[in-house]
């Protein structure tokens, strides 16, 4: 595809750099410069670009059909869905998308450096370490954030005194994660199973497919959210070295491990404020949400390294939608077509 060069104008980079989650509890917009006066295109308008977008995370990026192959697996629903919609109906973007889910989260934000799509979604949060290949080599750029997160936990409503916060969990809770994401790391972090970088405690146990492994500090024992030591892939289990820590359930499908929580194998889901207070919504007053924390992520998408100048149009057009940051998340939430609605007021000569 072709791509039209970006303008450069005064406060571009900015664009790229300047993001500051804020909100309603983190979570309704991102903070990023106004669009441009006038609309531009973002491509030459030749074919739609292939868009990713993983099929799990509802309600910000969402399969109608949770079954690969299916004649609903490929129709994207939630926030990002919506974001997307609108961005192809600004009038001069020349933006379309060719929409395929994707059932596999681990290195989701790597497939653009590949030959499949041009893009890919789903709540993915925005971090350095994942723009880069297993070599190290730059793979992938991202656009500014459009949504913020907040790692939580959701309980059982009658443990929501007993575990609201992190601090409080113990060595006979047993918390669920979603393996390769930025809540089994963060969890590993704040209980202090893994330090800052993931490198798992001396003694801590990872039961995986092929036996139990033992940390012992060094590199070669990691668990982050750009990836795990080749030693760790499909674990199951960690059980940290101190009896007083919680172990750590590892699942690959969201909704098992809610599941595992409602039927009591586990006590608690180590995950992002959204899913989690999703889940507690279609539970009725069985779950509680518990644990927020302090800490706020950043979710956009990714493109291959070498389209940064169609990252950068795109975060010029969702500056637009998203009023510059202040509509966000929550504001979807309450009325799904608020992006939409941006997009109809962006006819030339009105921006």
């Amino acid at each position: 595809m072709s791509l039209q060069k970006h303008s450069g104008t005064p406060g571009s980079n900015l664009l790229r750099t300047l993001v500051l989650a804020v909100g309603l509890l983190g979570l309704s917009a991102v903070i990023v410069p106004a669009a441009a006066a006038q609309p531009f295109a973002c491509t030459a308008g030749e074919r739609p670009l292939r868009f990713g977008f993983y099929t799990h995370f509802e309600p910000v990026s969402y399969s109608d059909s949770r079954t690969p192959g299916s004649a609903g697996f490929d129709t994207h629903r939630g926030y990002e869905a919506d974001l997307l919609s609108a961005l192809e109906a600004i009038e001069g973007a020349k933006l379309a998308f060719s929409r395929r889910g994707i059932a596999v989260w681990n290195g989701i934000w790597l497939l653009p450096a590949g030959s499949e799509f041009d893009i890919v979604g789903g709540g993915i949060t925005i971090l350095e370490s994942r723009t880069r290949a297993a070599d190290g080599k730059a793979a992938v750029v991202f656009t500014a954030g459009h949504i913020a997160f907040r790692q939580s936990l959701l309980v059982r409503k009658e443990d929501a005194n007993r575990l609201a916060r992190h601090g409080k969990l113990s060595g006979v809770d047993r918390v669920g994660v979603l393996a390769g994401t930025t809540g089994e790391a963060r969890l590993l972090e704040i209980t202090g199973i893994a330090g800052a970088a993931g490198v798992l405690a001396v003694g801590t146990r990872v039961v995986t497919p092929r036996g139990r492994v033992v940390a012992d500090g060094g590199a070669g024992y990691v668990i982050a959210a750009a990836g795990a030591s080749p030693s760790l892939a499909g674990r199951r289990q960690i059980r940290p070295a101190s009896a007083g820590l919680p172990t750590v359930i590892v699942f690959t499908d969201d909704a098992e491990m809610v599941e595992a929580l409602a039927d009591g194998r586990i006590d608690a889901v180590a995950r992002g404020e959204v899913g989690n207070r999703a889940a507690a919504r279609e539970h009725g007053n069985a779950f509680a949400v518990t644990a927020l924390d302090a800490r706020a992520e950043t979710g956009g998408f990714a493109l291959a390294a070498r389209n940064a100048a169609l990252a950068a149009c795109l975060d010029r057009h969702i500056g637009w939608l998203t009023d510059g940051g202040r509509i966000g998340y929550s504001e979807w939430f309450g009325d799904a077509s608020v992006f939409m609605q941006r997009a109809r007021q962006a006819a030339v000569g009105k921006r």
